[in-house]
C-alpha cells in the first residue's frame, strides 16, 4: 500500500475526530497529514513525510490555532445555559424566605429558596438570584426592592 493512502486515511480520520470534538486541535494535525500526503505524492521518503507531518502540525498548532480560537470566541458570544442562566435573574418571593427555607417564583417556575442574609424576606418581595445550590435558589433582595426596616418591620412611625 502506498504511503500517501495511509496519510490520506489519517487526514480523513483526524477530520472526523475534529468534527466530533470541535477543538481545532485535530484540524491542525489533519493539516499536517495533508502536507504529508503531498510529500508522499512528490516521492519523498517516509522519514521526510513524518518530519513534514510533525513540522506542519506543530506550526499550525503554535500559530494558526491560537489565532483561530481568538477569532471564534470574539465572534461567538458566551451564552449562559442551564442554571448559569438563572444567576442574576429576578424572582418573586412566594413564601417568607429565610436562611433556612422559602419559595420563590423564578423564570416561571417555583423554586425552593434560601435568603443569603439575616432575617426573613416577606411574601411578594423582589429578589435576585446570586447562585444555585443544588435545587435551591440562593437569593438576595433586589437593589430596587423596598424591604421593611428590620428594626421597624410594620412600618409604624417612629418618634
Amino acid at each position: 500500500m502506498d504511503a500517501w493512502v495511509i496519510w490520506l486515511a489519517l487526514f480523513l480520520l483526524l477530520l472526523v475526530v475534529e468534527v466530533l470534538v470541535v477543538d481545532l486541535l485535530f484540524l491542525m494535525f489533519a493539516g499536517g497529514a495533508l502536507a504529508a500526503v503531498l510529500a508522499a505524492l512528490l516521492g519523498a521518503p517516509v522519514l521526510i513525510q513524518v518530519v513534514v507531518f510533525g513540522v506542519v502540525s506543530a506550526l499550525l498548532v503554535a500559530v494558526i490555532r491560537p489565532w483561530a480560537l481568538r477569532t471564534f470566541r470574539r465572534e461567538t458570544p458566551e451564552t449562559a445555559t442551564n442554571v448559569a442562566a438563572l444567576i442574576g435573574r429576578s424572582a418573586t418571593v412566594l413564601e417568607p424566605t429565610s436562611s433556612l427555607a422559602g419559595r420563590v417564583k423564578l423564570a416561571g417556575e417555583v423554586w425552593t429558596a434560601r435568603f443569603e442574609g439575616a432575617g426573613t424576606l416577606p411574601e411578594g418581595a423582589q429578589v435576585e438570584v446570586v447562585r444555585i445550590d443544588g435545587a435551591t435558589a440562593v437569593v438576595m433582595p433586589s437593589k430596587s426592592a423596598d424591604l421593611p426596616d428590620p428594626a421597624n418591620p410594620y412600618g409604624t412611625p417612629t418618634l
